[in-house]
């Protein structure tokens, strides 16, 4: 299996503003469970710890394989949620795809 982590950080923004956008990538990224092969788990956590955190959001998926997330990564319905829900309010993105 192959565990797919990202963590953004978002485009200065009014916290009410900042509040529905990150329930708009949660919803549209969990919302891909079950519509993509290979696609086992996937979670977005919206809410961080104020001790140091210093990232917006995180996503946490898991796959059969890495051709599963090479798939993943351009299938059309994850294409759009990145297109118009993620991109546009992004300033910082990490990645970090590990076996488990």
């Amino acid at each position: 299996m192959v565990r797919h982590v990202i963590l953004w950080k978002l485009k200065e923004m009014p916290d009410a503003e900042k509040a529905a956008v990150k329930a708009g990538i949660k919803t549209g990224l969990e919302g891909l469970t079950g519509q993509i092969p290979g696609l086992l788990e996937l979670h977005v956590y919206t809410d961080a710890l104020p001790s140091s955190a210093n990232a917006d959001l995180m996503l946490d998926a898991v796959f059969t394989d890495a051709a599963a997330l090479q798939g993943y990564a351009v299938h059309p319905a994850h294409v759009a949620v990145a297109n118009g829900k993620v991109r546009p309010y992004t300033a910082v993105r990490t990645c970090l795809d590990f076996t488990v």
